[in-house]
């Protein structure tokens, strides 16, 4: 079964403001291998557990149509607000019941978000909606980000990768202490014969280090420590911004960092028909 998680206004919110988006560089990749297997030109793309809307913006430019789902509405209120392109639409619904009829997507995405589907039932879904020669890509990256300022990089990256692992009681079951055999795993399913592993994309984002935070206390483990014991959860986050801090000699949390973003992906391209 899938499960459900972002749901709460606020948690919206914080999604669009703190979490990043793909980087362009993936998108671009993505596309060219769109147009390697398919061609142009490229109609409807459809972005599954779509949040906030950040990467369904950055299709839109490449697609005369593009769709963004959803089961939450609060992540559809806020995307639904933050988008200015003429062509994009956006649809609630569970990534499993996707309602478009068969064959009608160029492009199926879904970007760190189907590790909550049901995963089986949602790949099915994916091949239905797919145009002959359409392509799936599902995209996410791993939570063991790392820190760069100065000669302080080596021990911030420490840091945070204890408090990654102090969180770990609080992540779902449904998604395991890592995501990426759940990624692993669909691909391996996946009986297209055109078809693509990548592991790993490293970007670097500056940012400052309370945005950082910010994303951090966007995570799904987080929001559980939250729920379950909001005073702890704020000295935890607390105590972490201020180990950072001393570490770098800083006092000002809005201090710019490198955060360094290591994404995964797959792709894969429905055999034309017979």
């Amino acid at each position: 079964m899938a499960h459900r998680r972002f749901e709460g206004k606020e948690h919206a919110a914080s999604y669009l403001r703190y979490r990043v988006s793909p980087p362009q560089e993936l998108i671009t990749e993505i596309l060219g291998f769109l147009d390697n297997m398919k061609g142009r030109p490229f109609d409807l793309a459809v972005d599954v557990g779509c949040g906030s809307g950040q990467g369904t913006l950055l299709l839109a430019p490449h697609f005369t149509q593009v769709i963004g789902t959803d089961i939450s509405p609060a992540q559809l209120e806020v995307a639904l607000a933050n988008s200015s392109a003429p062509n994009i639409f956006y649809k609630q619904c569970p990534a499993e019941e996707l309602p478009f009829a068969d064959g009608a997507a160029d492009l199926v995405t879904s970007m760190t978000a189907a590790h909550w589907f049901d995963r089986p039932r949602f790949l099915q879904e994916a091949d239905r909606l797919l145009k002959p020669r359409g392509c799936l890509a599902l995209i996410s990256y791993t939570l063991d980000m790392d820190l760069e300022y100065g000669q302080h990089s080596h021990t911030l990256t420490d840091i945070c990768h204890q408090f990654y692992k102090n969180l770990l009681p609080f992540r779902s079951a449904h998604i395991g202490t890592t995501t990426v055999p759940l990624y692993k795993q669909m691909y391996d399913s996946c009986p297209y014969p055109d078809k693509e592993w990548h592991e790993c994309l490293r970007m670097r984002r500056l940012m400052p280090l309370s945005g950082y935070i910010g994303m951090v206390e966007t995570f799904s483990s987080y929001q559980a420590l939250l729920k379950q014991d909001p005073v702890e959860a704020h000295r935890f986050s607390q105590d972490f911004r201020n180990r950072l801090l001393s570490v770098m000699g800083e006092s000002n949390p809005d201090t710019e960092i490198t955060v360094v973003v290591k994404y995964f992906y797959w792709l894969a391209c429905k055999p034309a028909a017979a």
